[in-house]
């Protein structure tokens, strides 16, 4: 029972650390430069990881409860 958790969690920590580095990769071309007043600045950075962090835990949970959903599908019926 416990190595079916196990295996589950490892999945959820792999699939958010993807999905984080996925948000990373793609916020790169967003220009912040536009929208923040110093765009060199350490308040910049931070919204920038917070942003990746964001976008990363919502696109990982997209894909976890789409995952969960089509594992439960067979007990339709």
């Amino acid at each position: 029972m416990t190595n079916g958790l196990g295996l589950e969690a490892f999945i959820h920590i792999v699939v958010n650390l993807l999905c984080l580095g996925l948000a990373w990769w793609a916020l790169q071309s967003f220009r912040f430069d536009l929208f923040v007043k110093n765009p060199k600045s350490k308040q910049a950075a931070a919204l920038k990881v917070i942003c990746a962090l964001a976008l990363g835990y919502l696109i990982a949970r997209f894909f976890l409860d789409y995952f969960q959903a089509v594992q439960l599908l067979p007990y339709l019926f």
